[in-house]
């Protein structure tokens, strides 16, 4: 089994590709992986395969490190999307990939950086089947009540607008995280972002992701809060300063999203025998 690991503003997945890896990605096999003991240990892992349909360069399956499949996540793509270019599985510039979410469409812009057009936001979306047109709302956590724009983008995404950076960096996500992403209006758990505006088109973030909890960055997490700052006057570009780094989110009048940022590898590997067969013995 050859892998590599890459690493995104600290948001790091295995990759493997999937005509090389011989069992399923059930959830055990996913856990078992991302444990940092038992496992090679990521924040998740990224299945790459041929495409099933014309005019796409792979097809790419993402998994939180509690074993679900997620529908999109912008570094993961990111990682995958350059890790497909240096592997050689095209040449291209400008190429699509089938995802859960959908098509996306990626632009290299150098070795480590690139651009992926994220498709377009919504505020209105299955994920917060309450909401209304504008999706906003209000969510018990920590006991207080807190306002927040709901933003599908490939996944649902619950963004919270905080005062000021004290207030920011005091929040305690471990404790409220867990109570919104699996609050009674989210059917589907959903990411939350809490966000503050630094400067004109600069706002600082802090995201508890679906399935992982709170991480050093998120690129759908991103562009959940960059959404929702545009959608309250604020400016676009969006730079989003996180605790992995910046990402930078173009929000159109459409709410069209494109997110440019970077990834790198951290290394390749192979399997032992041992960890194979145990993982093989977990798919069952």
């Amino acid at each position: 089994m050859r892998f590599e690991k890459w690493q995104a503003l600290g948001n790091d997945y295995v990759i493997l590709e999937r005509e090389q890896t011989p069992f399923a990605l059930t959830e055990e096999v996913v856990r078992r992986i991302c444990d940092p003991h038992l496992g090679i240990g990521a924040d998740g892992v990224l299945e790459l395969s041929p495409p099933d349909a014309p005019g796409f360069v792979a097809r790419l399956r993402i998994f939180n490190p509690d074993g679900s499949e997620a529908e999109l996540s912008g570094n993961g793509a990111r990682e995958a999307i350059l890790y497909l270019r240096r592997a050689g599985w095209t040449d291209q510039r400008q190429f699509s990939i089938q995802t859960a979410a959908g098509e996306i469409r990626p632009t290299i812009t150098s070795e480590t950086t690139c651009t992926v057009d994220m498709g377009r936001a919504s505020t209105m979306s299955a994920g917060y089947p309450s909401g209304g047109v504008e999706g906003h709302g209000r969510v018990e956590a920590g006991g207080r009540t807190w306002s927040f724009q709901h933003v599908a983008i490939g996944n649902p995404q619950c963004a919270i607008r905080v005062g000021d950076t004290d207030e920011l960096n005091a929040l305690d996500l471990g404790v409220l995280g867990p109570a919104i992403e699996r609050s009674e209006l989210f059917p589907n758990r959903t990411n939350v972002s809490w966000w503050t505006e630094l400067e004109p088109g600069v706002i600082r973030a802090r995201i508890f992701e679906r399935g992982v909890g709170e991480t050093l960055a998120s690129g759908t997490g991103a562009c959940g809060a960059a959404v929702a700052s545009v959608l309250l006057g604020g400016e676009s570009p969006v730079r989003v300063a996180l605790d992995g780094g910046e990402l930078e989110v173009e929000v159109g009048e459409d709410l069209h999203v494109d997110l440019t940022g970077w990834a790198l590898p951290i290394y390749a590997g192979e399997g032992s025998a041992e960890l194979v067969s145990a993982l093989a013995g977990l798919a069952g």
